[in-house]
């Protein structure tokens, strides 16, 4: 990784840019060759995030971030208090989990909906098919999430490395994917499987950023081949999932098990969880949509409904 050094200059000074990093304040912009320098926003408030194309303007060793190019999509969440932007421009979300500890289908459900929500393709992987018993568990689980059309990996990061990396590459070649999960899920043997090296360039990443010693704070794009061509961005771990930037309405548009059925209720406003001639309700009694996601999607449904503050 090349911090800092010179590029030349665009039209009217300005350069185009990829926000690779972001902490605060600061920004890691790389060029279209490869090199890397801190800038900052133009204003008081930094509104790139990693992944963001942008237009900046050297300034002696450092660069000012004049403008933010237009965005195909942006992975957020958001709750009462505040919305946390991850990436923006992906081409897939990763959501990696885990057979032990025990995965939250809550959490994983939220994360599948955000993603749905800015039409970006979700990849869902399970991580220690060593461990059978747990791993036939999980596995179970997750069968609904297959026969809705999603793509499912089962994994053996600590075991496996050579053929998980090789598996991995197959679906993550050519695009922009933004690794997601819980702590303890292994996020981090991923990104130093398909990234030799990872922890170091983390390391002196957030030493350019000022922001100490590697956080779960910030979000971090690496490339994995020489080409730059195929790139992986590693997210912070997170507890909660808020959606509360998703109408209730739109909310079972998100999800595609339900999506499927909608359209064909008895009544035009129906809500999809207690109304009769409901298409969706039927389709859990007939075993069309699991149970497990129809009370998700109340409980989400409910959720989503209380006051906005």
């Amino acid at each position: 990784m090349r911090i800092a050094g010179r590029c030349a200059a665009g039209v009217n000074g300005l350069d185009r840019g990829l926000v690779v990093a972001s902490h605060g304040r600061h920004m890691l912009v790389e060029t279209p060759e490869g090199h890397r320098l801190i800038c900052h926003p133009r204003g008081k408030k930094n509104d790139a995030v990693v992944g963001d194309r942008v237009l900046w303007r050297r300034s002696h060793d450092e660069g000012t971030v004049e403008k933010v190019d237009a965005r195909r999509n942006l992975f957020f969440r958001q709750d009462e208090i505040r919305t946390k932007s991850f990436a923006a421009n992906l081409d897939q979300v990763l959501v990696l989990i885990a057979a032990e500890p025990e995965f939250s289908e809550h959490q994983l459900a939220r994360a599948l909906v955000a993603a749905e929500a800015e039409r970006i393709v979700p990849l869902v992987a399970l991580n220690k098919s060593d461990l059978v018993e747990p791993f036939e568990r999980a596995w179970a689980r997750l069968l609904p999430y297959q026969r809705m059309g999603y793509g499912v990996l089962p994994l053996s990061l600590r075991l496996s490395g050579a053929v998980d990396r090789e598996t991995l590459t197959k679906h993550l070649e050519g695009k922009t994917t933004l690794v997601l999960g819980p702590s303890g899920a292994g996020k981090s043997t991923l990104i130093n499987l398909l990234v030799p090296g990872a922890s170091a360039q983390t390391g002196e990443i957030s030493r350019a950023l000022n922001s100490g010693k590697h956080t779960t704070t910030t979000t971090t794009w690496y490339w994995v081949d020489e080409d730059r061509k195929t790139a992986v961005i590693d997210s912070p771990g997170f507890q909660e999932f808020g959606l509360n930037h998703i109408e209730p309405t739109r909310l079972a548009e998100c999800m595609p098990d339900l999506k499927e059925h909608l359209g064909h209720c008895r009544f035009y406003n129906c809500t999809h969880r207690h109304e009769p001639g409901c298409c969706v309700s039927g389709a859990v009694e007939a075993g069309g949509i699991a149970a497990s996601r129809h009370r998700i999607y109340r409980e989400l449904f409910e959720e989503l409904s209380q006051p906005k503050y």
